[in-house]
């Protein structure tokens, strides 16, 4: 396990109960009263880390080498009942985006989302999370089969960005992005999205119009990530905190600014330290709010869906 700079304490106590246990099996003393205190303190130390997450921190949470990503979810939903669909019939196959049918309890599913990829070669077939205009044409061709057999759409967001290469900026990725926003406000069939680690930018907001709009407890939501605001505001990456702070990017920040519709809790320490746990916790909340939304006749869903974003940003 890999820990951040702000968890060397609980790293320092698990250290310490790993040399108590190995002490206990080459000496034979008993120290079960050392663990047990060990253990609390670990637990109290937990607590008080994880409930004072300053914003950068969430950030660095988000992106935790070992944090679960989209089909890693998407496998554990649907119990391996999943159908990965490829290719926007024109261009060719974005590895980044995947998108496919799965069975979430009894409930036929679209999912769609971003995979970053679990090691450096996969990270490297996968662009990192960073689409292409056909990963995103990809996701509107799944949308719209969704749409034709009136099933419900979930989206996975975990993007350090669409891809900002020249040849993505040839082939229309504004539009492609700009296309999804206008489709997916107008879709006849549920969708909701689901933030389970970095939502940056339009790679984001290319997959993230929905009934519902949900964020992990641990991850972020916003236009530009830290870095590269820090790098525009002051020439440097090294007021990255800071700008973390200003941009107001955290699940609560963007629950009090009514961006959002919900923040899903992650088992203590993060998704990574309990993925089974909060792929169950996932799966079953969005079961509940896919339930809720079947319930909504279609002439009502799609201007419920617009008015909540076109009330976003508007003042008295």
């Amino acid at each position: 396990m890999d820990y951040l700079d702000f968890e060397e304490p609980i790293k320092e106590i698990l250290d310490q109960i790993e040399k108590a246990k190995e002490l206990e099996g080459e000496s034979q003393v008993n120290m079960a009263k050392t663990i047990k205190e060990l253990e609390k303190k670990l637990e109290s130390t937990r607590k008080n880390i994880y409930k004072n997450l300053n914003a950068w921190q969430r950030v660095q949470l988000s992106r935790h080498p070992q944090r679960p990503y989209t089909l890693a979810y998407i496998e554990a939903m649907t119990d391996g009942q999943f159908i990965e669909l490829h290719g926007d019939r024109n261009v060719k196959d974005d590895k980044a985006m995947v998108g496919g049918w799965g069975m979430l309890g009894d409930e036929p599913v679209m999912f769609i989302g971003q995979q970053k990829g679990v090691n450096t070669k996969m990270r490297q077939y996968r662009n990192f999370g960073m689409a292409n205009p056909e990963g995103y044409r990809k996701a509107l061709r799944l949308m719209k089969m969704a749409e034709k057999f009136n099933r419900p759409v979930v989206t996975l967001i975990d993007t350090p960005g669409a891809f900002p290469g020249l040849e993505a900026e040839e082939r229309g990725q504004g539009e492609a992005i700009a296309r999804n926003i206008y489709e997916m406000s107008k879709l006849k069939t549920p969708i909701i999205c689901v933030i389970i680690g970095e939502g940056a930018s339009g790679g984001a907001l290319g997959i993230g119009v929905g009934d519902k709009v949900l964020m992990l407890e641990n991850t972020w939501y916003s236009v530009i990530s830290p870095e590269s605001c820090s790098s525009i505001l002051w020439r440097s990456w090294d007021y990255k905190e800071q700008a973390a702070e200003a941009l107001k990017l955290t699940a609560e920040d963007m629950l009090k600014n009514k961006l959002i519709d919900g923040i899903i809790k992650e088992p203590l320490g993060g998704a990574h330290t309990d993925p089974k746990g909060m792929f169950e916790i996932l799966k079953n909340e969005l079961l509940k709010n896919i339930e809720q939304l079947k319930k909504v006749e279609t002439d009502k869903l799609i201007p419920k869906r617009m008015g909540k974003f076109e009330k976003m940003g508007v003042t008295n």
